[in-house]
């Protein structure tokens, strides 16, 4: 028997509750059905966390709706299969790179159980074959995940899924990084459920965002969205994607680390973005400081190694310099000067120590090689972030994967910002009590 998702050959929409809480996830739940979702997904994360105690939940609040549980079977096929059919999911999830027995054994287990199997394509070499292979099995779904780095790189993300569609007369669905901009070209590439996860679970108003998304895959025609969306490896996407964000939520995906620890903003407000310029000098000495300005590209950050201790390197004149040749920011593990003038200027400028006293310019130092600045070793070409919070480096190999984990806690906090404004507190929202560790 298939599925309302596949017998109507319309495409539906599938939100995917990825929480570590019930109630969370039922909340987005109720927006997301008030907004036209079709299919209820219990993410991977929200069986780890809750069991199947959530599939029976939202078989209990909405008896007509078609429930996902996301199992991702790689073993032990027929106990989960039977579990997720006995808590009431329509649809359970088993992993294309299982053993070819675990995948028909969970098929078997389906046709006894009532509960119908999607195999999930991820990971596996020639995803065409075998879905072909698994639509002969009896399933009734295969899944496509289009990678979000093909998306950021500019790539067709939905080749993989039009390949695969040729192949299969089953359902077909799609997930990665799908939003209102994107949904529409899934829809057109062949698929018959889009699953579409951060795109509402983190949006402020998850129904407002479900209706968006649920309307461009109505029209066709993508709808313009802020956020969902991730930064491809060019400079100037990751330059706008770490615009997007604070240093906190630099800091939180980066596991709480990255701070340059003792250098403060000394202009309340400002903010710097760009890849380092380093320096390292002798304190007082504000030669090679002065000097890097020169050879600084425009929106690179001068970062100086004065050894964390006065007499001043940097003052107002080197800050003008720094206007006329457009770097972005300058920040000092030593002392600054003309503080006045700068903030008049508006010039991002981090320090440690604020001081009248400069000394000569001796010229001892050099420019872009390894300095340590705050306790932490950064490079040229490393990227900066300063904000009133302090500053972060990150380095440059990692900046467009951080770029977008910054990102995604930024849009996190947004939800949670949002359902605390909803007469809650933090510790409540997290259940924190609960998740304390034992």
């Amino acid at each position: 028997m298939k599925s309302p998702a596949v017998a109507s050959r319309e495409c539906r929409l599938q939100v995917a509750l990825d929480f570590m809480n019930l109630h969370r996830a039922m909340q987005v739940a109720r927006e997301a059905v008030a907004g036209g979702a079709d299919i209820l997904e219990v993410g991977t994360p929200l069986l780890k966390a809750e069991g199947a105690e959530a599939v029976r939940a939202l078989r209990k609040e909405f008896p007509h709706h078609v429930i996902v549980a996301d199992t991702k079977t790689n073993d032990a096929g027929r106990m989960e299969m039977e579990i997720a059919a006995k808590a009431g999911a329509n649809v359970a999830t088993v992993m294309g790179f299982s053993s070819e027995s675990t995948i028909q054994e969970c098929i078997e287990v389906g046709r006894n159980y009532g509960i119908e199997v999607e195999v999930d394509l991820m990971e596996t070499p020639d995803p065409e074959t075998l879905a072909r292979r698994a639509e002969e099995w009896g399933a009734a779904y295969v899944s496509v995940h289009c990678p979000i780095d093909e998306q950021m790189r500019g790539l067709d993300p939905f080749d993989r899924l039009r390949r695969v569609r040729s192949r299969v007369s089953i359902g077909v669905a799609v997930a990665g990084g799908i939003h209102s901009e994107t949904a529409p070209l899934a829809v057109k590439s062949g698929a018959d459920v889009v699953v579409v996860g951060g795109a509402i679970t983190k949006a402020e108003d998850a129904r407002a965002a479900t209706s968006r998304i649920k309307e461009s895959m109505r029209t066709l025609v993508g709808a313009d969205t802020e956020h969902f969306k991730r930064a491809g490896g060019d400079d100037a996407a990751i330059r706008e994607a770490l615009s997007k964000v604070s240093t906190p939520n630099v800091s939180d995906a980066m596991h709480r680390s990255g701070e340059l620890a003792g250098l403060l903003p000394l202009v309340p407000g400002s903010r710097v973005v760009g890849p380092a310029l380093t320096v390292r000098t002798y304190p007082g000495d504000w030669a090679k400081p002065v000097e890097a300005i020169d050879r600084a590209k425009p929106g690179d950050v001068v970062v100086v190694d004065a050894g964390g201790v006065p007499p001043a390197v940097w003052g107002e004149l080197a800050t003008e310099s720094c206007l006329q040749a457009k770097v972005a920011g300058v920040v000092i593990d030593g002392a600054i000067r003309d503080v006045d003038a700068i903030r008049k200027l508006g010039f991002p400028a981090f320090a440690r120590h604020v001081t009248p006293t400069a000394w000569e310019p001796k010229g001892f130092g050099e420019i872009g090689v390894p300095v340590r600045v705050g306790g932490r070793v950064v490079a040229s070409g490393d990227w900066i972030v300063g904000d009133d919070s302090g500053v972060v480096a990150i380095p440059r190999a990692r900046a467009s994967e951080i770029a977008n984990r910054s990102l995604d806690v930024l849009e996190r906090e947004n939800r949670l910002r949002e359902e605390i404004r909803r007469a809650s507190t933090l510790s409540r929202v997290m259940e924190l009590l609960r998740w304390e560790k034992k």
